[in-house]
């Protein structure tokens, strides 16, 4: 059975936790110049609807170290969703790549593509969830203090895909996650609820942040809401993740960002570059985690 990564539900609460320490080790081999190259001939097909520095850059490059190749797929190169239906396009392209990746708004064509998709699909991106990303964050926490499970950490912000890419962490790795952003920007309901009491919802960012372990942002306004910037600028006003923030906070609390960042909007300059940062470790994890992530995928399906 070809397994797939469209959430982090899509994998067992075990292989996620090996999968992290899979990724610490391979870091490990990287860092040492040590080759491991399993993928001689395999290939990843990347399919961009959204554009990103870090996505492909990171799975390009984890490609290379496996002795692979990824082609990479802009809008102007398929015919997914337009013209073509997405069942055809995934029976085509799954025949001729070993995998793909697909960066894109809807997650429901992510999973439509899966259905009919021979080959592992990995979602890098859609409007629902961002796991590849979750990925990389629970790494860089477990690097620098150990398991998260039983910890408990703050989301500040709008309640978008990595929120709720947040929200199934929870439940996977068994943390709790306390939840603060501005009235009408609750994540999906539905998705809250499947958390059950792991869950916090509130519109205090100080409540959320009081005695957490990590505290995790993103910017106010997504690709695609540029025009809501001036709007959303107003309602995420007091929703700045900075240092007194940080001070409610445990003693040893860090924290994380996706990236791209807003330095005096979501967060301070003085958080996302200070010591408490692994914003810039978890950016280097995705090369890591994603290696991981197509080494389960590719060597175990």
């Amino acid at each position: 059975m070809t397994r797939h990564f469209l959430t982090l539900l899509d994998l067992e609460q075990a292989d996620l936790e090996k999968l992290i320490r899979r990724a610490i080790e391979l870091k490990t081999l990287h860092s040492a110049g040590e080759a491991y190259a399993p993928f001689p001939g395999r290939v990843l097909g990347m399919i961009f609807d959204k554009a990103s520095t870090r996505t492909r850059v990171s799975f390009e490059t984890a490609m290379a170290h496996f002795g692979g190749h990824a082609i990479f797929l802009s809008p102007r190169d398929t015919q997914l969703g337009r013209g073509e239906p997405v069942e055809d396009s995934a029976r085509v392209l799954s025949s001729m790549v070993d995998a793909v990746m697909i960066r894109t708004f809807s997650h429901e064509l992510v999973e439509r593509f899966a259905e009919y998709s021979s080959v592992p699909v990995i979602n890098a991106l859609t409007d629902k969830c961002h796991p590849c990303q979750l990925l990389a964050d629970i790494q860089a926490y477990t690097e620098q203090r150990g398991d998260i499970i039983g910890r408990t950490v703050a989301w500040i912000g709008d309640g978008n895909n990595m929120c709720h890419s947040y929200i199934n962490a929870a439940t996977q790795f068994n943390f709790k996650l306390n939840i603060a952003t501005p009235p009408g920007y609750e994540p999906d309901a539905a998705i809250v609820a499947a958390a059950g009491d792991r869950i916090s919802l509130s519109h205090s960012p100080q409540e959320a942040a009081s005695g957490v372990d990590l505290i995790a942002t993103d910017v106010w306004a997504s690709m695609g809401q540029e025009e809501e910037q001036k709007k959303r600028e107003r309602d995420f006003a007091g929703y700045e993740v900075n240092q007194k923030l940080m001070d409610i906070a445990n003693d040893d609390a860090l924290f994380t960002h996706c990236l791209p960042a807003h330095r005096g909007e979501e967060v301070s300059a003085e958080v996302i570059d200070g010591p408490q940062s692994i914003t810039w470790i978890a950016a280097e994890n995705r090369l890591h985690s994603q290696k991981a992530l197509l080494e389960y995928l590719l060597l175990n399906s």
